[in-house]
């Protein structure tokens, strides 16, 4: 390390270089082998890539497919809602376009609108327990039972 002062009455600079210790030189392949560790995400975030690999790059409701040049249009929607719940055979996972995803999630947001929830931008539903009704799905009934109500 260099080791800088100034003498004030002559306006000279003087500077003493010390040699550091010797670092551990290392390989190329080392290098980049520590690098590539540390771009790796954790176990259970590579779930989109994995969705991707199963159920193809197709939206799975509009049907719209996808190639290298667009696939960051394809999303994963976690059919329960727990971002957690990401098993091996991807049976938690539907491959959606932006729109549908947007789309789906607009849907619950109105169906808690008519249902008399709070609704709106505040609420986020990440994971709930209870098994969506038999036939139609938890925004039908949602909007079915709306509907009874409005009729009465």
């Amino acid at each position: 390390m260099a080791k800088v002062s100034f003498d004030g009455r002559n306006g000279r600079i003087r500077s003493n270089v010390t040699k550091d210790a010797p670092k551990e030189q290392r390989s190329v392949g080392d290098v980049v082998r520590e690098l590539k560790e540390g771009m790796k995400k954790p176990a259970g975030e590579d779930y989109r890539e994995r969705s991707i690999a199963i159920h193809g790059l197709v939206c799975g409701r509009c049907g719209r497919e996808f190639d290298h040049t667009n696939r960051h249009i394809l999303t994963v929607h976690h059919k329960d809602g727990n971002h957690q719940n990401n098993p091996p055979d991807g049976s938690n996972w539907e491959n959606l376009c932006a729109y549908c995803h947007e789309d789906i999630h607009s849907r619950e947001v109105l169906g808690e609108y008519f249902d008399g929830g709070p609704g709106g931008k505040d609420v986020a539903v990440v994971y709930r327990d209870d098994a969506p009704p038999k036939g139609l799905s938890s925004l039908g009934a949602k909007l079915q039972e709306a509907m009874m109500r409005k009729k009465k």
